[in-house]
């Protein structure tokens, strides 16, 4: 079939003109980022996935001790504390954001962390620039501070200017001096220069969140399954009333009493108006949904694993290759090796930021690898 008849899917990051704020919009509802920590965070599998691909790109830290431990802002937050809630962003979104502001001779005095998904890209000048960025904590309207509403308009959108350093004196002079001068912010991208980046899972967010569906299976199957073991009726020992009614209602919330896991293994009791000769015992057995989705639980686990390139993870979890020191230990310098292009935009990007640092020109931002510690905590 030829490529141009085939069913188009829709794109994966659709970008809108935003005028109100001037602003280029990640995703149509400008929402993206936050409907991936969404869907991820509902996935028990997603989140392993995600938590070990962020620990590989962080690694063991700066390889050089001296650099790891230098104060980088005024909250006490070293080097390491940096690269740490980096590589968490650069894998959960692929690209970062930090916030850097000088001091008086235009060196670099500070520099903090913002989270990737408050921030979005001003509309590209006719030159395909963008000038600033916009920050804002809450894009979807729900944060809060001091307990009130922090609504998405302009008094509560920031808007600092690009990562600049030679423009750094000017813009302080033109704000009225170092205290009122707020900064500029360098934003990051894996995917180019003021390209929205699309993290390496999204190709298989259906899975992700099929993965949350089937969690939700296990959950009801457990908790809000018929799960009484049977059935006893037996005669009223009391004078029959009605001769029509042969046996007493149950009402929905008596049935209640013998749904989910605590209420397992009861005995429902009915009693009938008429006289019996003997009690009868109904079995109940009970609809176990589970094997219905095993195929497309295995599937589906497996799906997300690749995505994320941790099938020799998969392949040790279902002892296809089975378990030892030495396989964990190639495992890990297989995944340390699929994260080198994450860990060398990191480290290129702190060498451009700290070259200006007010300390001194730092450049040696090396980041060791991940490794296996043994029992004995030394490293193999």
């Amino acid at each position: 079939m030829n490529v141009r008849n085939t069913k188009k899917p829709d794109g994966r990051v659709e970008q809108r003109y935003v005028s109100r704020f001037r602003m280029q919009s990640y995703g149509v509802d400008n929402l993206y980022p936050q409907h991936l920590i969404d869907i991820t965070g509902a996935s028990g599998t997603a989140m392993l996935c995600l938590h070990r691909y962020a620990k590989f790109i962080e690694g063991f830290g700066f390889a050089n001790e001296n650099v790891s431990g230098i104060v980088v802002n005024r909250h006490g937050q070293t080097m390491d504390d940096l690269l740490s809630l980096v590589a968490a962003d650069v894998a959960q979104f692929r690209g970062f954001a930090l916030h850097v502001n000088y001091d008086v001779f235009g060196d670099i005095a500070e520099v903090q962390h913002i989270p990737f998904e408050w921030c979005r890209l001003e509309e590209t000048d006719d030159a395909g620039n963008v000038a600033r960025i916009l920050v804002h904590p809450g894009w979807d309207g729900n944060k809060t501070r001091n307990g009130k509403t922090l609504y998405v308009n302009d008094k509560n959108v920031d808007r600092y200017p690009v990562f600049a350093p030679d423009a750094a004196l000017r813009q302080m002079e033109i704000a009225g001096g170092v205290a009122q001068y707020r900064g500029q912010v360098m934003w990051v991208s894996a995917d180019g220069m003021w390209q929205y980046p699309v993290p390496i899972y999204d190709a298989a967010i259906t899975e992700i969140s099929t993965d949350e569906g089937l969690a939700n299976v296990k959950y009801r199957n457990v908790r809000n399954n018929f799960l009484v073991a049977c059935m006893l009726i037996a005669k009223k020992g009391v004078p029959d009333v009605d001769e029509e009614e042969q046996r007493e209602m149950i009402s929905y919330e008596d049935l209640a009493a013998f749904q989910g896991d605590e209420k397992a293994g009861k005995i429902l009791y009915v009693e009938l108006e008429n006289d019996e000769d003997k009690p009868e015992i109904v079995q109940f057995p009970a609809r176990n949904f589970d094997k219905d989705f095993t195929a497309t639980d295995e599937s589906v686990v497996e799906r997300i694993y690749a995505q994320f390139h941790q099938e020799i993870f998969y392949a040790i979890r279902i002892g296809k290759i089975g378990f030892s020191g030495n396989i964990v230990r190639d495992a890990y310098e297989y995944y340390a090796g699929e994260v080198t292009t994450e860990q060398r935009l990191i480290e290129r990007v702190f060498e451009r930021v700290f070259r200006l640092w007010h300390g001194g020109s730092i450049s040696d931002f090396v980041i060791q690898p991940q490794r296996y510690i043994t029992t004995e905590g030394q490293g193999q």
